[in-house]
């Protein structure tokens, strides 16, 4: 839209969160808070966007400067003064203006739309959002007249106890002409308990100068809720963790549970999969058509093929390949790849490895920095020693290879295909094609009968 510029407010360092984090970065299910917001505003097709920054601006502009021309706020004297820093780029603009706060994050388009069609319609200066609460709130109250025509917005902190009972909040999402917006913000004052310079008293402005002010009263619910609080970030996080799921449901997903599973905006997820209670599926994680997930499993950055059986486990940066089974209580730590349909069973640890097909790890194990091949078993108790003390040491272990349990492998290592070890063998030397290594340190024989030996 040529006609139409957004100015997204985000320089507030949130002093309610006591955080260092600019509010708006705070995480809701793997997004930033401001991430929401911007979603809504891309489907509006608007060219012309402002983020006002200001506390830790840099980590804001690092994320937000491909999309958005950045405005710093250096003080932070209120919404106004926020607003007047884009002046020398929208003083001329002869449009719209939408303003609106970075931390509302179930704000939707939709209703964007329906507010920017409002004001059109109306022909309107100034158009502003506001709702009915049926509780406590600390928005701004609407004062009208009695003929219920808008006459200012009064904030919470410089209410008065009878004005505080006003059940319609100002919601803080405003349309602005753009030459009036420009033209009034100077004579803003700040005559408040804060000392700040209020977008709000626009409004009376606006009337004082006979401007068409109008309001769009809304019945939605929740859409205007903003996050100043930890425990405000925490109500809308459970809004928003329902909407994940039941959008994941609508598309194939079996939840089995949903309140008791946690799945980040970020997840994707084939149909067919079933996931138990008490998995939290977290980051870029992408997982394949009919798998089955949980109990009491965590998957962070991780992709999924088809099929496959994660229980009571946690999977972090790794890829685990079609119709392999994980678990219970395996930890695929940073790096892994498992190929497909491999088994890691129950109490093992894999780290920085790749284990190609149909290969086993049932029980008990380290593996860390390893390459296994195809077909492989390793026996319960096996051990990778990989770390010297300085360095850390490959081990390799070739396809065919079969490893008696309680196995230390003193890398770095090759273990070539077809060899074996026997129970408790302590292998510090390379073992060659179709040996046998036994005993500590261990003694390598040769297999008479090659055949008997491969899968």
């Amino acid at each position: 839209m040529e006609d139409l510029a957004i100015i997204i407010l985000s320089a507030g360092k949130g002093t309610r969160m006591k955080s260092n984090l600019p509010k708006t970065m705070h995480l809701i299910w793997g997004k930033p808070i401001l991430d929401y917001v911007l979603e809504e505003i891309d489907n509006l097709n608007i060219k012309n966007k402002f983020l006002v920054t200001g506390y830790e601006k840099e980590e804001i502009k690092s994320n937000y400067l491909a999309d958005f021309t950045i405005v710093e706020q250096k003080e932070q004297l209120g919404t106004a003064h926020a607003v007047l820093q884009t002046k020398p780029y929208l003083e001329k603009f002869k449009g719209d203006i939408l303003v609106l706060y970075g931390d509302m994050p179930l704000i939707s388009n939709k209703i964007l739309k329906k507010l920017l069609d409002y004001h059109k319609n109306k022909r309107s200066q100034l158009t502003l959002l506001t709702a009915k609460i049926s509780g406590e709130s600390d928005f701004g109250r609407i004062m009208r007249n009695k003929n219920n025509q808008i006459l200012k917005i009064i904030e919470f902190k410089d209410a008065k106890n009878e004005e505080k009972k006003i059940k319609e909040i100002n919601l803080g999402i405003y349309c602005f002409k753009a030459e009036n917006l420009f033209k009034f913000l100077p004579q803003v004052q700040a005559n408040n308990i804060k000392n700040e310079f209020y977008l709000t008293d626009l409004i009376e402005i606006f009337i004082k100068n006979k401007k068409n002010v109008n309001v769009l009263l809304l019945e939605e619910e929740n859409f205007y809720l903003g996050i100043n609080t930890r425990k405000d970030l925490a109500i809308i996080s459970k809004i928003i963790r329902k909407r994940i799921l039941e959008e994941l449901m609508l598309n194939g997903v079996t939840i089995l549970d949903p309140e008791n599973v946690y799945i980040d905006k970020t997840v994707k997820i084939a149909k067919d999969t079933v996931i138990y209670p008490f998995t939290f599926i977290e980051g870029k994680t992408e997982i394949g058509e009919g798998c089955t997930i949980g109990p009491f499993s965590r998957i962070y950055n991780s992709k999924i093929s088809s099929k496959v059986v994660i229980q009571s486990s946690i999977i972090l940066e790794s890829k685990v390949g079609e119709r392999s089974k994980i678990g219970p209580f395996a930890f695929l730590r940073p790096q892994t790849i498992i190929g497909k349909e491999v088994k890691i069973g129950d109490f093992v640890e894999i780290k920085k490895s790749q284990i190609d097909d149909f290969s086993k790890i049932p029980h008990l194990s380290y593996i860390g920095d390893a390459v296994i091949g195809k077909s492989v078993n390793i026996g319960a108790g096996t051990i990778t020693c990989n770390f010297d003390g300085i360095t850390k040491h490959a081990t390799i272990i070739e396809d065919g290879v079969q490893i008696g349990a309680n196995t230390n492998l003193v890398a770095p290592l090759i273990l070539k295909k077809y060899s074996k070890t026997g129970a408790g063998a302590v292998i510090l030397e390379d073992i060659p094609e179709y040996s046998l290594a036994v005993g500590v340190p261990a003694k390598v024989k040769k297999i008479k009968n090659k055949v008997l030996n491969k899968k």
